[in-house]
């Protein structure tokens, strides 16, 4: 079972994260330094390429021809990093440029959706690995 998805999440979000990381450190330094924000943005920023890793991990390990219910474990973890990237640090760089404040209930919902990946990590490992 393989699926396009972790492989094009993994680029999406790695080009994204990257980038982010980059404008926050340059073109919004001063900008985030005068709001007090700087550490909001560096925790989404880190959250968000380390979740990147995780995504091509299991882009990489999904390929290798594993057995169908860890390959689908594998894949449900993607989709849901890939929601705690949008949702937790989506709303922390919303909020770190002051945006509404509904932004703040979300991060913590994001969060669940990296926690949820990670058990479907651990699901993953313990599915029989037969074809």
């Amino acid at each position: 079972m393989t699926s396009r998805f972790p492989l094009l999440a993994a680029g999406l979000l790695g080009l994204t994260g990257v980038a982010l990381g980059a404008f926050g450190a340059h073109a919004l330094r001063e900008t985030l330094m005068a709001q007090g924000a700087r550490g909001s943005w560096d925790t989404a920023v880190h959250y968000h390429l380390f979740h990147t890793a995780a995504v091509f991990g299991a882009a990489i390990w999904s390929s290798q021809g594993v057995a169908r219910k860890a390959a689908r474990r594998i894949l449900s973890a993607t989709y849901c990093w890939t929601a705690g990237v949008i949702l937790f640090s989506g709303s922390l760089y919303g909020l770190a440029l002051q945006g509404p404040r509904w932004l703040g209930p979300i991060t913590p919902i994001g969060g669940l959706a990296f926690l949820a990946g990670w058990a479907c990590v651990a699901a993953a490992g313990l599915a029989k690995h037969e074809a």
